[in-house]
């Protein structure tokens, strides 16, 4: 691996390490709580978590597992899953449902039951945007999904439920940062660019945060790890960005001007075959990592394998 100079002060929080140092770890479990109350709005929802094993298997050696970035119960017995995603996959809605599952099945216990739930939330942390329904009038950086019945538009359960934060949707500077929840998406856009911390960000758990969230603080073997995570960060980026650029000489997506996520998103979706394959070869010429181009064109290992 190449090494290079972290010149940033704080650590990006959509990085794999910035991530789970900030929000994975027990010294810093009451940032997470504070970030889950903001992002789900449900008062009094969470005073304490732990931490559960990210890892989650089938009923059988064969079946697909899934793991997860954060993993962890509140006080309730309520089960959170925290997710940060960088780039848009194509199925990126039926793999949260997907990961939902799990929670759900393993309070199933042996023997007799009488199928009471405790609620299960997960909650997406997403570098893109993934619902571009709106009006620029109107723009919800946080979408809460519920199940809800047709005809009345009222709540069927709340035992399941999906909070997606869509970052890029979030416009405002500093000066306009008013709520603790526009302090927190600030925060998750911005940290990696601050050198000191903002005025308006007072208080202890934004000075916890802060000093959590120092590079300098790393130990030499964290450095290297954050390093290599700074690099795949890059690499999606990059990867996004390459996508765009195909996207427009092939002509794939309709309306790119309107955003570089919603151009990929329906050049994917609406291009033929051969052109996404086109994407492949550019990405594997410019030696774009496997997983990274697995996420930004949905192709298996074997497929992408293939055409190397």
């Amino acid at each position: 691996m190449k090494d290079f100079i972290i010149e940033s002060r704080y650590l990006n929080p959509l990085t794999d390490f910035g991530f789970h140092r900030l929000f994975g770890t027990e010294s810093c479990k009451e940032l997470l709580i504070d970030f889950l109350n903001e992002m789900i709005k449900e008062e009094g929802l969470i005073t304490d978590v732990q931490f559960l094993p990210p890892d989650r298997l089938g009923d059988l050696e064969t079946d697909r597992r899934a793991i997860f970035d954060i993993f962890c119960m509140n006080e309730k017995e309520e089960y959170f899953i925290v997710e940060m995603q960088k780039a848009k996959q194509p199925y990126f809605r039926d793999r949260s449902l997907f990961y939902a599952s799990f929670p759900i099945r393993i309070q199933a216990p042996q023997g007799n039951w009488d199928f009471r739930l405790k609620a299960v939330y997960l909650v997406a942390v997403l570098d893109f945007v993934l619902f571009d329904e709106f009006e620029e009038d109107k723009i919800n950086v946080i979408e809460s999904v519920h199940l809800v019945r047709e005809t009345t538009k009222t709540l069927f359960s709340k035992k399941l439920n999906f909070v997606f934060v869509e970052l890029p949707k979030f416009r405002k500077t500093e000066k306009e940062l008013k709520s603790n929840t526009d302090k927190w998406l600030y925060i998750m856009k911005n940290l990696s660019r601050l050198n000191d911390r903002p005025r308006s960000l007072h208080g202890k758990i934004f000075e916890k945060l802060f000093q959590s969230a120092e590079v300098k603080r790393l130990t030499a073997e964290d450095m290297k790890a954050y390093r290599k995570s700074v690099l795949e960060y890059r690499d999606v980026r990059d990867a996004v960005s390459l996508a765009r650029d195909e996207g427009r000489e092939e002509g794939i997506e309709k309306g790119i001007e309107k955003g570089i996520e919603k151009g990929i998103e329906k050049g994917i979706e609406e291009g033929r075959k051969e052109e996404k394959i086109s994407v492949i070869q550019k990405c594997l010429q410019n030696n774009i990592p496997i997983e990274v181009i697995i996420n930004i064109t949905g192709f298996s290992r074997e497929q992408i394998m293939e055409l190397r």
